[in-house]
This record gives structure tokens, sequence and C-alpha cells, in this order.
């Protein structure tokens, strides 16, 4: 009995032996596959929780967070031009920009604001005016972003997932630049969106609602926005057009509640697909690191054509071609926004005709022009019917840009069609594969209603 005892304990030993390196095996089989794509660690900061080192003083009220629940996503990447990506509300003391100004240009300061500066590629002399371009928003999605503590005299980089609801300044061109409640600088997040490990902890415990299939990262609209649509997020209902550079005071509303049809997107190329979405309130998703090529073929959208989707959601674009890394079509940027104002090429790719099957040419010279100076404004019969940003008293003390840097947008639109923006009313949504009908406007509601 003590013999056959000692036979089973020993055959189970081995069991427990065979069993262990079986999974040695394949955990270290797994881990050769994922060998290229480590995981990146991604430090989670809470809407409200104190920077552990920040640039600012958070306790003066730079900036101020809202407790909201972050909005379902259909891709992890976005472009900084997507309806509805952030959110605002009537306020205008989200952000205080012209104290962050005071105290990065304070002599005082001077320390703080060069590793500020250093932080996005520009010079301490081109702080005001780059403030001056800046929007504040409200994250409406838990979004990955590069931030920056700040310890000995330098900026400390760092990836981050910044909760919704926390108060971000964004530029130009859609993406986060500033930390609102701290000052601190904030550039895209350039890892692999499903190949992160967020860390929790330290005054931002795993909020209520994350979900990980609901994070972003944003890419660059492929043009200068003049305007942003947003979310109200006191009644996401409402949508808020928003000038570039301003605060809200000179918003304009529009309606957010209608539902929007998908289109037939069969047969376009990726920016035609692109901006036929946005002009109909709807956010474009992909999947990779890098944006499509603007003349790369849509095969596939999910959902399909006719589906009825709220404003902001997602319409996932998938293109067969093997021009998403061709110069110019990656979604990550390599040098910061410009610093001071100067007309940025059009897309080079985007077609100069509304339909995908025309091949009509550009429209003659004589064609109508935009208000704006004739030798870097697209075409345009008529201007749009929100404001520009141009019309509207200025936010704040920064010098507005000269006259020979006018905003434009990726692609000159047909004679037709005038200039679209990121939150275009119903008459700046161009429909590059035929006019939507008359049922489908881009937005209703009156633009021209300002917000006081």
């Amino acid at each position: 009995m003590t013999f056959r005892a000692m036979m089973q304990r020993a055959g189970n030993s081995a069991i427990r032996r065979i069993a262990g390196l079986l999974v040695l095996v394949l955990v270290l089989a797994v881990a050769g596959c994922d060998r290229g794509t480590p995981l990146t660690l991604v430090r989670a900061v809470a809407a409200g929780a104190p920077a552990l080192s920040p640039f600012f003083d958070e306790h003066r009220g730079l900036g101020h967070d809202q407790e909201i629940r972050a909005a379902a996503g259909r891709g992890s990447l976005q472009q900084g031009d997507t309806p509805g990506l952030y959110g605002g509300t009537r306020r205008t003391s989200v952000c205080d920009v012209d104290r962050l100004k005071a105290f990065l240009t304070d002599p005082a300061q001077h320390r703080k604001a060069r590793a500020w500066a250093d932080a996005l590629g520009i010079t301490t002399d081109r702080i005001p005016g780059y403030l001056d371009r800046l929007t504040p928003v409200l994250l409406r999605h838990d979004t990955l972003v590069r931030n920056h503590d700040y310890k000995k005299g330098k900026a400390v980089p760092f990836d981050s997932l910044l909760q919704a609801g926390i108060a971000v300044l964004v530029d130009e061109q859609g993406l986060p630049a500033v930390k609102c409640s701290c000052g601190n600088p904030l550039r895209p997040f350039t890892g692999d969106t499903n190949r992160i490990s967020v860390r929790f902890g330290k005054g931002s415990r795993e909020w209520r609602g994350y979900e990980r299939s609901s994070v972003v990262a944003v890419r660059p609209a492929p043009h200068r926005l003049r305007q942003l649509a947003l979310v109200d997020v006191t009644d996401t209902a409402r949508g808020l057009a928003r000038p570039v550079g301003t605060t809200g005071a000179h918003d304009t509303s529009f309606d957010a509640g209608r539902p929007r049809t998908v289109p037939d997107l069969a047969g376009t190329t990726f920016a035609e697909a692109s901006r036929l979405l946005t002009g109909r309130g709807l956010a474009v998703g992909y999947a990779g690191t890098t944006r499509p090529a603007d003349g790369a073929q849509v095969t596939a959208f999910d959902p399909p054509a006719g589906t009825r989707l709220r404003f902001g959601q997602s319409v996932t674009l998938t293109t067969s071609d093997g021009t998403s890394s061709a110069p110019g079509a990656s979604g990550t940027p390599t040098a910061p926004p410009p610093t001071s104002p100067s007309a940025p090429p059009s897309s080079p790719s985007a077609p100069s005709s509304p339909s995908r099957t025309s091949k009509a040419p550009p429209p003659p010279p004589s064609a109508p022009r935009s208000s704006a100076p004739p030798s870097s404004s697209p075409p345009s019969s008529s201007p749009p019917s929100l404001p520009p940003p141009s019309s509207a008293p200025a936010k704040r003390s920064g010098p507005p840009p000269p006259p020979s840097a006018p905003v434009t947008t990726s692609a000159p639109p047909p004679s037709s069609a005038p200039v679209t923006t990121s939150a275009p009313p119903p008459s700046s949504a161009p429909v590059t594969t035929g006019a939507p009908a008359a049922s489908e406007p881009a937005f209703s509601g009156p633009a021209s209603s300002t917000i006081t």
C-alpha cells in the first residue's frame, strides 16, 4: 500500500510538471508572436484628478473638467475634424487661456516656458500666438495622448489615457495640445492603440463606464479647421459649431439629434468618403496606425448604406490598396502644427470634382471666388452660412492672422459647393459623390443662431 501511494504521488507530480511545461511553452509561443508589438504602458488620468508634476498650479482654476460618460466609439483612431469627437457647453470658462498665456510669458517662469515650448516644438517667443489659435473643448472619449510632467526643469513625456470630460485645448488640426487644468503640453499618441496596458492608481482609479473598446487616439485632420462640430455635453441633441481660436462666445447651434443616413460609399476614394461622411455629421473610422491614402478605393464599409446613425457615430471604411503608407498618408504627425499662420497645402490626392464618376475639368477662372485672398482660397460660389472666424470678434488679445494666411480646407470644392469645415451647416456640406437628398441636409437647425 505504501509503495502504491508513493507511485501515485510520483505520477501526480509528473503530471503537474508536464502541465507546467506546456503552459510555459504556450506563454513563450505567444510572446514570440507578439515580440514585434510589445505592450505600451499608459498612465490613466481621471477627470478632476490632480497631475503628479504639473506645469501650472491646478488650485488657481486654469481649467474645469466635467463629469460625463464616455461616448461609444467604432474605431480607435479618429481624425481631428470628426463631427462630435469633442464636446462643449455654453460656458466660456472651461479653460482660461489668457491666464495660461500670462503665466508662460512671465519672466519669472521662463524655465517652465522653455520646457513647455520644447515639448510642442516651438520657441518661447511664439507661445502667445500659438495659444491664440487653440480652442477649448471637452473630451467625449477616453483619449490616448503623449502627456508631459514638469520635473527638474524639463518636460518629461509619458503616454497617458485622459478620461472623457477632461478639458483640453486643441490645435487647428483638431489635436489635443494642452490639458487645461494643469497646463501640461500634449502631443499625439503614436503607439498601437490595440497594444496598450492602462495603469490606474495615484488618484486615478478605474472610473465608472471605462470600456477598453471606447478608447481612441486622435490623428490630425488633413487640413486646417475653421470650426469644430461639438456636442453640447449638457444636451446631446444640440450641436455647437465653434470657430477655431474662440472660447464659445461665438458658437452657433445646430440639430445634433436628427438621425443621419449612411450613404452608399462603394467605389469612392477614401478622401471622397471622408468628406461625404463628415458633411453628414458622421465620423470616419479606419484600422491601423496610419490614415489610408486619399486615393485609396473604398471596398467595404460598416454599417451598410441606409443605416440610421446618431450625429458623430462612426462608419468604418475598408480600402484595398497598398498605399496607406504612401507619402502624406500617415495619420501620425512627425512635427508639431504650424506656429505661425501660413496657408497649408490642400490635400494632393483629393479630387476636384464632387462626383466619383465625373471627369469634368476644374471650374473656369471666371468662377466666383470666396472672400479670402485669391492666391490661396479655393473656389466657392457662396460663403459658408456660418460666419468664418474672421467675421467674429477676436476672443483674446493675440494678433489676428495676416490676410495672406487664410484657413483653407483639405480640397477645393467645386464652384457649386461652399468651403467645408469640421462642423458644416446646411449650406456648407459638400457632397463628393452627388448631393444628398433634400431630406438629408448636412445640418438642420438655424446655423445663424448665436449662443450667448
